[in-house]
């Protein structure tokens, strides 16, 4: 874990910022939660060759049986327990981790698509936690969770979203779905300068870990 003076120097603080769930969502599924950093000065940029270096070596580590077995563990379990319990299928709908392992074996190692994708890569696959980037100046307010409403629809996105999907919001309204595509107003861009990243808790995974994946992420935005 990162101590408190190294999370200061890349700018943020050292305890993430909870974010909220909506009543009846803590109630039906308990242990979902949500927590974010953001990190001064990270942009869209190439990822320095130390970014990559470490991408190159998770596809070393990660590769046939062991790239099997991961779907086992107990983070990336939880994930496809709570996707089983929205209504979702993980072998159809793959968790993050997951598709991140697909990707891998199919393209034959993590490739490279710059800054802040590579280091949610790499934070995901170290820890299995799920995560989710934004471009912190255009959010507005605090992070949650809840359900969405009839007729609403992501930010500067075409079509609804179906009434009762999970999404992120802030004070304005929903920035993205819980998992897959996010709303492209809120998403990160060339003109992006802050950026932050949000955590996705579910049953089973450790606050400990998601700390882990926060730290890791704004680790490698800000290296030079």
């Amino acid at each position: 874990m990162a101590s408190v003076e190294g999370a200061r120097a890349i700018g943020w603080e050292p305890a993430p910022t909870p974010g909220w769930v909506s009543p009846h969502l803590e109630a039906e599924f308990p242990g979902l939660s949500l927590a974010w950093v953001e990190v001064d000065g990270a942009r869209m940029r190439r990822s320095p060759e130390p970014v990559r270096r470490r991408l190159r070596d998770l596809s070393d580590r990660l590769f046939g049986a062991e790239a099997i077995r991961l779907r086992g563990r107990p983070i990336p379990w939880a994930y496809r327990v709570f996707y089983r319990q929205i209504g979702l299928d993980p072998d159809r709908d793959r968790t993050p981790v997951e598709q991140l392992v697909l990707d891998r074996l199919q393209h034959g190692g993590f490739r490279s698509r710059g800054l802040p994708a590579d280091a949610l890569t790499i934070a995901t696959i170290e820890t299995g936690v799920a995560l989710r980037a934004f471009d912190a100046d255009r959010l507005e307010g605090p992070l949650g969770i809840r359900d969405s409403a009839p007729g609403e629809s992501l930010p500067g996105d075409d079509g609804e979203l179906s009434w009762g999907t999970l999404v992120i919001t802030d004070d304005f309204g929903a920035v993205a779905r819980l998992f897959g595509e996010g709303g492209e107003q809120h998403s990160v861009g060339p003109g992006t300068r802050r950026i932050a990243v949000a955590a996705i808790e579910v049953a089973g995974v450790p606050q400990i870990a998601s700390e882990e994946a926060l730290w890791i992420v704004a680790s490698e935005l800000s290296q030079p």
